[in-house]
């Protein structure tokens, strides 16, 4: 599947390959799909990723995935019909043991593979077909478009639920133009070229890699309306932190919003408002350990 995001529903189904791997004393094995089957057909209209590829992998390796097998979707593979893909790749290169799917997995060419033909084939071809029923919270399924508009709709908290964790993005940190270190507010840009990012605006975050602790700090992400440049940015001040942090990678975990980007009249107009930034993230903070 895409496992976009690998909120606690995809966690349920990973959880069970483990076990399932144990039991039939065989490698766990994740298998996607790059690009993504709605980025490969319409491109133009591709929702914004939950992860991108590196992030998906990075946490696949912490849920002790022994493999991640990653499809490359192209024309040929998009004809796959579901029997051949099952027969071919499933079967006659993987020789898989056990599959698991969600109780709403459809494969194959237009789709047209479901679990009634799944378990057809598991019967045909001895392998253990476990079917992972839905995971409602809140009397609605979990799923990546949940996460993807609680995020879009400013509802962070309920993103964490879904996905088991805050939401964050992972990325090395790059050379900026010094604007903000000119200001007395250094940050850490991280480039986010690539795939649509679901998220923009400025936030309360926290970010890992620099102590053995997460830091407190502030983040804008987007294109900097200010300095129009088409790139879509992460920039991160650190609150109380002044260091070279380039070249080293970073995760950033969005905690609350602040507000939406937004274009100042001038410089002097825009570092009052980073001022008030700073100083309802320190708030923030303050409050959260407060109510702890």
């Amino acid at each position: 599947g895409n496992f976009d995001g690998l909120h606690v529903g995809h966690q349920q189904l990973l959880k069970v390959l483990r076990q399932s791997a144990i039991e039939h004393k065989a490698p766990a094995a994740v298998i996607s799909f790059e690009p993504q089957p709605p980025e490969f057909f319409k491109p133009d209209l591709a929702r914004p990723r939950l992860m991108r590829f590196k992030e998906k992998w990075h946490f696949l390796a912490r849920q002790k995935i022994d493999y991640f097998i990653c499809l490359h979707f192209d024309k040929l593979l998009a004809r796959c019909n579901a029997t051949e893909f099952v027969e071919t790749i499933l079967i006659k290169q993987l020789g898989v043991k056990a599959v698991i799917v969600g109780d709403n997995f459809r494969f194959g060419a237009d789709r047209t593979g479901d679990i009634s033909l799944l378990e057809k084939l598991a019967l045909q071809y001895h392998f253990k077909l476990i079917i992972i029923p839905q995971m409602v919270m809140d009397g609605e399924r979990i799923s990546s478009t949940r996460v993807r508009n609680a995020l879009q709709s400013n509802q962070l908290n309920l993103a964490a639920r879904l996905l088991g964790h805050a939401y964050f993005l992972h990325g090395k940190v790059i050379h900026g133009d010094a604007r903000g270190h000119q200001w007395g507010f250094p940050t850490a840009n991280i480039d986010l070229t690539g795939k649509p990012i679901p998220i923009t605006g400025v936030f309360v975050v926290q970010v890992l890699g620099i102590a053995e602790t997460a830091l407190p700090a502030v983040a804008s992400i987007g294109v900097r309306p200010m300095f129009a440049n088409g790139r879509t940015l992460l920039e991160v001040h650190v609150l109380d932190f002044n260091a070279d942090l380039y070249g080293r990678k970073l995760t950033v975990e969005f905690l609350h919003k602040l507000r939406d980007q937004q274009v100042f009249i001038n410089t002097a107009q825009l570092i009052n408002q980073i001022n008030l930034d700073v100083q309802n993230a320190r708030e923030y903070f303050v409050s959260t350990i407060l109510s702890v």
